[in-house]
């Protein structure tokens, strides 16, 4: 995939496969290889599904639809960047599985700016939350943009503590969302000063589920992961294993081991996280990171080119999943083919309702 600016009907293109039911991130670009353009596989959807046993017919939502969100996204003072468009940033489209397009509010040149997340405790103690300010405003001296979740305590200390040097905030609902509803301000100033990013679609309540995704994202729009007091099940550590995942750095705060709000940080470090006691200490752990260049990551995890898929593959796929997620390294060995082969096999397969590929290089049977 070639960094190129969309036109105003193929950025609609890739907006309406991205809200395709059954596509998540890792169909759309083995499709979007093997067809060439989003409009190609738009056309091509119904045949695709059935060919690998869906019994419901697959549907794109209708355009009218999508030209409705882009115009209450655009009302909004917001706009969709697709993951090959100049403005979209090269550390996210480096990850597995990208969103392949995004809507952004505020200043969009802080996403080809290098980056720093941010991320810790809701609830976090007094001085969790003045260290969270003391490291951004500091790394946003140095030049670095702070990258977080807008939630309450670390999130929103760092936030604020880089608003005059640059800070980006990936949410989770849709793009008009704020969530939690205390952060309106915040939400505001952000929009003004800062960088909003979001993967749902326009108006969408954020679930649960939808949190992770969120987690991803800051991760991946960093080249590297700050944590600032995490309890043993907190969602930082979720943003932690998915900067690692990334190839990114992981960095905590160490916190006293009474403390419960600690001990997901300590974890970390006995894990090999860099300690973290001030921002010189951060600038030494950067030392020689640099992005990734933009054309890595497509180049071979989405080569799909020329993968017509034999019937024989499509069962022997479906056969060796199970409903428990495993790496695609271990169904390529299982079934004995080329990767592109069965990166094409699971999309067809998920498209047909069959297969669910997920964040992180897995795929399971869809149960």
């Amino acid at each position: 995939m070639k960094r190129r600016t969309l036109t105003g009907g193929e950025r609609a293109d890739w907006l309406r496969l991205s809200r395709t039911r059954g596509i998540g991130p890792i169909t759309f670009f083995h499709l979007l290889e093997r067809y060439g353009s989003a409009a190609a596989v738009l056309e091509d959807l119904p045949s695709l599904a059935k060919k690998a046993g869906g019994k419901a017919e697959v549907k794109a939502p209708d355009l009218s639809d999508i030209q409705r969100e882009i115009d209450a996204t655009a009302k909004l003072g917001a706009a969709h960047l697709a993951a090959c468009e100049p403005d979209y940033s090269i550390c996210l489209a480096a990850i597995d599985a990208p969103p392949p397009i995004i809507a952004i509010r505020g200043n969009r040149a802080l996403l080809g700016q290098q980056s720093i997340a941010m991320v810790g405790a809701r609830d976090a103690s007094a001085a969790g939350r003045r260290m969270a300010r003391d490291l951004a405003r500091d790394l946003g001296q140095a030049g670095y943009v702070i990258v977080s979740g807008m939630a309450r305590g670390v999130d929103g200390e760092a936030h604020a503590a880089a608003m005059d040097t640059g800070t980006v905030a990936a949410i989770a609902g849709g793009i008009d969302q704020i969530y939690p509803p205390q952060h309106t301000q915040l939400y505001d100033i952000l929009a003004q000063r800062g960088c909003l990013v979001s993967e749902s679609p326009h108006g969408y309540v954020a679930q649960a589920r939808d949190f992770p995704k969120r987690n991803r994202v800051i991760s991946g729009l960093s080249l590297a992961t700050i944590v600032v007091e995490a309890a043993e099940r907190s969602g930082s550590l979720i943003t932690a294993r998915f900067a690692l995942e990334q190839g990114r750095e992981v960095m905590a705060v160490p916190g006293s081991p009474l403390d419960p709000r600690a001990r997901g940080a300590n974890r970390l470090l006995k894990q090999g996280a860099a300690l973290i006691e001030s921002a010189e200490d951060v600038l030494n752990a950067m030392e020689g990171i640099s992005p990734p260049s933009f054309d890595e990551p497509f180049a071979e995890r989405f080569d799909a080119r020329d993968a017509d898929v034999p019937p024989a593959l499509l069962r022997a796929v479906h056969e060796a999943l199970s409903p428990t997620p495993m790496r695609i390294e271990e169904i390529v060995r299982a079934v004995d083919a080329p990767h592109r082969l069965v990166a094409a096999a699971l999309a067809e397969l998920e498209l047909a309702g069959r297969a669910v590929t997920h964040v992180g290089g897995t795929a399971s049977r869809a149960v």
